[in-house]
């Protein structure tokens, strides 16, 4: 505790002080200090150095969170959630931060520790790398950077939708501020710490489909000819391709309307709906997604197009083993594990030379499977 931070102590107290189980208040020419487990002193004035270096836990808590800290209300509630200040006492905490207390925001894993003065500090790292050695992670220090590293993946894919799965790995910011860790956080993965405080304080504005799509022009205003009828199934084929952990780190508020949810199970949400409780919605993460993005609706608009054709019957000549294969190389691809399939796995139907070898069987010299032409209208397909 440094003599700034008792200088603090002694100016808050003549308005009185009651923060996190530590109160301080003025009194004739001294001051009374107390805590919440039971310690209560009152000193006077040219002693408050002396004493309240044995609230120094409680003192030094005090003036990081309102001297130190940004005080803006959402970065504010971040860095308490970031250590679980709600849920423990000074102590407590202050043991726990001792050793560093780790919170998991999306891909990132994020240490608070606790310096000599009651300052924090942050370390953030991909959460893969939990147990790799400082020294084999690239270092960075400026926030800024995370929007760079936000950018592509470990395989240097541009990543359109930044809550995606596939942030990068091997880097590691290793002393942040509170203001710069709320920052690269920020850049990561944006809106989400605004998004995250507005569902803790009940006033996340969500947007639902059918209100989403109403509003759509141009090009993507073909989405809204699926927004009709009764049945709505499209919309959960639409959640359950997109809106899923394995796409999207959000957690799904958005139904069919205000009245009208989606059948896709997910994550339960925190926020109940009018009249009721929880309901089922995609993706277990931390913040929330309050509407449809663009990538969704850009799919959506792909797939309107697609759904427009009519159906036709096909006949396909395949072994039974061949038709499992077909479902599996599907679902391989759909999970995104085809590319992490090995050479020697023969064993699974997804694995490349398989696929190879069903193609060299079962495809004719136009690429039709079986050697069987498509029909109908695939006017879809020519744009």
């Amino acid at each position: 505790m440094n003599a700034d931070q008792v200088d603090a102590l002694a100016m808050a107290a003549a308005d009185g002080i009651d923060f996190d189980g530590f109160a301080a208040r003025s009194e004739g020419e001294g001051y009374v200090l107390a805590t919440a487990e039971g310690s209560e002193t009152l000193v006077h004035g040219d002693e408050l150095s002396a004493t309240a270096a044995e609230y120094a836990d409680h003192v030094t808590n005090w003036y990081f969170w309102h001297a130190t800290a940004p005080q803006a209300d959402a970065r504010w509630a971040f860095l308490r959630w970031l250590e679980a200040a709600d849920e423990h006492t000074v102590p407590k905490r202050y043991d726990a931060l001792a050793d560093g207390v780790v919170r998991t925001w999306g891909q990132i894993r994020v240490t608070t520790t606790l310096e000599a003065d009651g300052a924090r500090r942050y370390e953030l790292r991909h959460v893969d790398d939990a147990g790799e050695p400082a020294s084999d992670l690239e270092e960075y220090n400026d926030p800024l950077e995370a929007r760079t590293l936000a950018k592509h993946d470990d395989r240097d894919r541009y990543r359109p939708l930044k809550t995606a799965p596939s942030l990068r790995t091997g880097w590691r910011f290793a002393d942040l501020s509170p203001t710069a860790v709320v920052q690269a956080v920020d850049f990561f993965y944006p809106a989400t710490v605004a998004n995250w405080y507005r569902e803790r304080e009940g006033e996340l504005d969500v947007t639902h489909w059918h209100e989403a799509v109403s509003r759509q022009s141009g090009i993507y205003g073909v989405v809204e000819t699926w927004d009709r009828g009764e049945g709505h199934e499209h919309v959960d084929w639409v959640a359950e391709a997109c809106c899923d952990d394995s796409q999207c780190l959000k957690r799904r508020e958005w139904e069919y309307d205000d009245e009208t949810d989606l059948t896709v199970d997910g994550g339960a949400s925190t926020t109940p709906r009018d009249g009721g409780g929880a309901t089922a919605n995609g993706g277990d993460g931390e913040f929330p997604c309050r509407e449809p993005c663009s990538l969704v609706v850009s799919a959506a608009r792909r797939w309107t197009k697609l759904e427009g054709e009519e159906s036709q019957t096909y006949e396909f000549e395949l072994t039974p083993s061949e038709k499992e294969q077909v479902e599996e190389i599907i679902d391989a691809v759909a999970e995104g594990r085809a590319a992490d399939i090995r050479e020697a796995d023969f064993r699974d139907g997804a694995n490349r030379w398989r696929a190879r070898f069903l193609r060299a069987k079962r495809f004719d010299d136009e690429g039709n499977l079986s050697g069987t032409p498509t029909e109908g209208d695939r006017s879809a397909d020519a744009e």
